[in-house]
C-alpha cells in the first residue's frame, strides 16, 4: 500500500482532534449515524461510516495509521453532507474533522504529483481566488449554455458519461423563473428598514444570477436596504471541503473585511452551501489573533434569505401560481444550518401551490460539489433513490435552495427524461408578486 510518511503530517488534524478529545471519547458507538449516512447505506462499510472514518482520523491522528490508500479512499468517499451530525449524541462536530483529514488528503495526493489533485488545486487556488478570471470563465460558460451547443450536444449524445453529466448539470442551471429586473434601484418597502448584504457568491451569480435577482427583489419588497458589499469574493466553501484550509482562510478574511466594511445589519446568503460555510468563519479563524473577534461578528451577521424572511415576516404575495411542488432539503441548510422548515413556510404562502411530501426530502441528492464528477458511480446510486422519490411524489417541480442541488437534480431529471422544473425557492416565491 502506498502511503505517505508520518512525518509528512501536518498538525491540523491532530490538533483539531485534541480539541475535541471530549466529544470523540464520549462515542458510544450507538450507530445512530449509520442509517443517515448516504455511503454507508449504499455501501454498508463501516468504513464508509462517520464514526468509522472518525476512527481512521484517530489512527491518523495517534500515529497508528498512514495516510494511504485506504484513508484517502474512504475519506473521498464521504459527501460531506453533515446528515450525521444532528443525529449524533455525542454531538462531534464531524463537518470541521472531515475538512481537517481533507486538508491531510490533499497533502498526500499533492506529494503524489496525482493529475486530479493539481487541476483541482488549480482552479480552486488559481482561478476561484481571482473574481476578474472567474467572471471571464462564467461569462464564456453561461455563452456556451444560453447559445444552443450545449443543449444540441447533450439532444444528439455527441458526448457521453461523465461529460454528457456535465452538460445535463450546466443545462440545469437555466432559470426557470425568470422576471429580468434588477433590484439595487429598487426602492424599499415602507417601515422599519434593516440594512442589508448580499452574498452574490461565484456559482450563484455566475450561473443563477436571475436568483439573486429575485433575492433582491424580495429584500427590497419587504423593507430591507440594499448595501454593496465591494470587494466580496467565492466564500470558501469549495476550498474547505477539497482540503484547500489556507486558501478558504485567506476569503474568508476578504469576506469578513467587505461586508463588516458595508455596514450591513445583517449579510443575506441565498445558497445553502455558503451560508453554512460563512456561519462557521467563527470557527475556521478562531485561532487567528487579527480575526478570531471579527470573524464572530461576521459570522453572528449571516442568515439563509428564508430564515430571515420568515423571522421579518414578508408581504402576502398575490398572484395564484398552481402546480404540486415538492421542497428537497439542501445537506447543508438541514444538517449544517439546522433550517428545516423556513423554506416550507415559504413556499406555503405561494398562492395555489400544493406542497406535496417527498420521501427522503432530508437525504443528499449526491451532488456534493464536484462529487458527482468525481464518484459518478455512486453519485448517480444516490441520484436514482432521489429521482425515484420525485417521481413518487408526482410533483410538477422541485424546489431546493442551493445551486449545487437544483445542477444535480436537474441533470437527473433530464438525463431520465422527465418533464419537471426545479427551482430555488425564493424564485418561485417571487415569482408570486404582481409587480
Amino acid at each position: 500500500m502506498v502511503s505517505t510518511p508520518q512525518s509528512s503530517i501536518h498538525g491540523a488534524l491532530a490538533s483539531l482532534l485534541e480539541a475535541n478529545t471530549d466529544k470523540l471519547l464520549t462515542c458510544v458507538h450507538c450507530g445512530l449515524c449509520l442509517p443517515a449516512c448516504p455511503t454507508y447505506r449504499q455501501l454498508g462499510n463501516e468504513n464508509d461510516s462517520p464514526r468509522g472514518r472518525v476512527y481512521l482520523m484517530r489512527g491518523v491522528a495517534e500515529g497508528k495509521l498512514d495516510v494511504g490508500d485506504a484513508f484517502i479512499s474512504h475519506i473521498d468517499l464521504c459527501l460531506g453532507c453533515r446528515a450525521c451530525e444532528p443525529v449524533c449524541p455525542s454531538g462531534v462536530p464531524y463537518g470541521h474533522l472531515l475538512e481537517a483529514a481533507r486538508y491531510e488528503v490533499s497533502n498526500a495526493k499533492s506529494a503524489r504529483e496525482q493529475n486530479s489533485e493539481i487541476i483541482l488545486r488549480f482552479v480552486l487556488n488559481k482561478v476561484f481566488t481571482r473574481p476578474g478570471v472567474l467572471g471571464l470563465a462564467f461569462t464564456l460558460v453561461r455563452w456556451f449554455r444560453d447559445s444552443g451547443l450545449a443543449r444540441l450536444m447533450f439532444n444528439a449524445r455527441l458526448v457521453r458519461g461523465r461529460l454528457r453529466f456535465a452538460l445535463a448539470l450546466l443545462l440545469a442551471s437555466r432559470s426557470a423563473v425568470s422576471k429580468g429586473r434588477s433590484s439595487y434601484d429598487t426602492q424599499p418597502s415602507t417601515g422599519t428598514l434593516e440594512r442589508v448584504a448580499i452574498l452574490r457568491g461565484c456559482v450563484m451569480e455566475g450561473l443563477f444570477g436571475e436568483t439573486n435577482r429575485a433575492t433582491e427583489r424580495m429584500l427590497a419588497r419587504n423593507g430591507c436596504e440594499l448595501l454593496r458589499a465591494d470587494g466580496q469574493v467565492c466564500c470558501g466553501a469549495l476550498h474547505a471541503h477539497a482540503g484547500q484550509l489556507d486558501t478558504a482562510k485567506l476569503l474568508a478574511r476578504k469576506n469578513i473585511d467587505a461586508f463588516l466594511e458595508s455596514g450591513a445589519d445583517r449579510i443575506i446568503v441565498n445558497a445553502a452551501g455558503c451560508g453554512a460555510a460563512m456561519k462557521d468563519y467563527a470557527a475556521l479563524l478562531a485561532d487567528d489573533p487579527l480575526y478570531a473577534d471579527r470573524a464572530r461578528d461576521f459570522s453572528s451577521k449571516v442568515k439563509d434569505i428564508s430564515e430571515f424572511l420568515v423571522d421579518r415576516g414578508i408581504t402576502v404575495p398575490t398572484k395564484h401560481l398552481a402546480g404540486r411542488v415538492a421542497y428537497d432539503a439542501p445537506c447543508h441548510l438541514i444538517h449544517a444550518q439546522r433550517i428545516a422548515q423556513a423554506p416550507i413556510n415559504l413556499l406555503g404562502r405561494v398562492p395555489g401551490l400544493t406542497l406535496v411530501p417527498l420521501r427522503g426530502y432530508e437525504s443528499c441528492c449526491g451532488g456534493a460539489g464536484i462529487y458527482n464528477l468525481q464518484h459518478p458511480e455512486l453519485s448517480d446510486a444516490i441520484l436514482r433513490d432521489k429521482i425515484s422519490s420525485i417521481k413518487e411524489s408526482e410533483a410538477d417541480m422541485v424546489a431546493t435552495a442551493n445551486p449545487g442541488c437544483i445542477m444535480q437534480i436537474g441533470a437527473g431529471i433530464l438525463t431520465k427524461g422527465l418533464n419537471l422544473k426545479v427551482v430555488h425557492p425564493i424564485e418561485l416565491l417571487d415569482s408570486a408578486y404582481e409587480d
